[in-house]
Parts: structure tokens; sequence; C-alpha cells
């Protein structure tokens, strides 16, 4: 427990030197650049960000992203695990769906949300957009871990039931579980992003993507950085929560 306990203080301390060398990096592109008004004093940036905590229209502006995201990771993840299954059991899935997926993930980001604008409402555009781009990263991570499961564990299985619902939920959900875990991770951070950056071309009400477009208009660049480090707390709040989940169940079976 203690050798946890370090470890994660260690990786906290770390995390801050990452944040403080990203300060240093802002500053020394404002002393090079000359240029204040794009690259603000660190502390002007921490003033901003602590100003925009205390004012209720920033949380309910990050309730609306993140109900964006939400609804994106859990639509994405349904509909890219049951890809990925089926392209792990059928090899003709995995060849016939692979243009498709190879299409969604390179497709830009920019073009996939002026698609999408042009052919649905614009209220919906951050969860197609987010949910079309998410989609092929689930789903390549549950079709490697579908393929990676060892012949003979199936084997067993085999021997004792067909394949069904209870089988794909007990046998290979979980032996597929790294897998999903890391792309969750990686689907966190990407979602926000194209969250926002659909919340910002299609101008979301009372979202952060409209909330970065309007400091931009008026030059509030140092309410821009704030926002960033909403934003990564944001992702790091999210990615946490399932952490946090997984060590109380463990709590509650002993």
């Amino acid at each position: 427990m203690r050798r946890n306990n370090h470890s994660s203080l260690k990786q906290l301390g770390t995390f801050c030197l990452g944040i403080l060398l990203v300060g240093c990096l802002i500053q020394a592109a404002g002393w090079v650049k000359n240029d204040r008004l794009v690259f603000p004093d660190v502390p002007e940036i921490l003033q901003a960000f602590f100003r925009l905590l205390s004012l209720p229209a920033t949380w309910r502006k990050v309730g609306v992203t993140l109900l964006h995201l939400t609804e994106a990771l859990a639509v994405s993840s349904f509909l890219g695990v049951s890809i990925g299954l089926a392209e792990g059991l059928s090899p003709f899935l995995r060849g016939l769906l692979r243009p498709l997926m190879t299409l969604l993930r390179s497709l830009p980001m920019i073009v996939l949300v002026v698609i999408i604008m042009v052919l649905t409402r614009y209220d919906r555009v951050p969860l197609l957009a987010s949910v079309l781009f998410l989609i092929p990263l689930i789903s390549e991570a549950a079709c490697e871990g579908c393929v990676r499961i060892e012949p003979e564990l199936l084997d067993v299985y085999r021997l004792c039931s067909s394949l069904n619902l209870r089988v794909l939920s007990r046998v290979h959900l979980p032996l597929m579980a790294g897998y999903l875990r890391q792309a969750y991770a990686n689907a966190v951070g990407m979602g926000v992003k194209m969250v926002v950056s659909a919340e910002y071309l299609v101008q979301t009400r009372d979202s952060l993507g409209k909330a970065i477009y309007s400091s931009a208009y008026f030059n509030e660049y140092q309410d821009i950085y704030a926002y960033a480090l909403l934003m990564i707390l944001l992702i790091l709040l999210v990615t946490a929560v399932p952490r946090l989940l997984a060590r109380c169940m463990a709590v509650l079976k002993r």
C-alpha cells in the first residue's frame, strides 16, 4: 500500500513538473516573439483560470461539453466494441470493414465536422462527429484484443457452451480489458479535442468551444490558455473515474 501511495505521489509530482514546463515554454515564447497578447504571462493565465472557476457560467459550459463527451463515449464504446468483436470473430467482416474504418481514422477532423454540418442539425454535430471519430479507435482495440485471445482458452469454453452473449460478456470482454482500457484512455483525450473543436465550429451555445471562440474574437488569449488548462483537468477527471470505481468495487468485494 505504501509503495502504491509513493508511486501515486511521484506521478503527481511529475505531472505538476510537466505543467510547470508548459508554463515556462509559454513564457519563453512571449519573450522570443515579444508578444504578450498571444503569449501572456503565466501569473496572468492562472489569474484568468481561477477567475473562470469562480463563475457559474463556466461550470455550465463545462457541463454542456461534458455531456457531449459522455454521450459520445457511450455511443462509440457500444458501437466500437460491437464492431471490433464482429471483426475479431469474422475475418470476412474484418476485411469488409477495414476500408471504412481506415477512412474514418484518416479523415481530417475539420473535414468530418463540415460534412456532418451539411447533413444534420448543428446541435447534433459535436455528438455525431465525435462518435464517428472514436469508433475506429475503440473497434481496432476490441478487434485486436479478440484476436489476441489464446485459442486454448476459447477451446475450453467451447466445450461447455457455444458462442452467445453470456460467453462474450464473461469471457471475451474480460480478456480484452487491457486493450479496451488503453483505448478508453486515448479516446477521452481525443474525444475532448473533437467535441470542443466541433462546438467551436458550430458555435454550440453555453459550451467550452463557444467560450474559446468568444475569447479569441475579443483577443482574450489568457482566457484561452485558462480554458485549455480546464480541459486538461477535465480529461484527468474523466479518465480517473473508472479507476476510482474499480478500486471501490475491489474494496467492497473484500
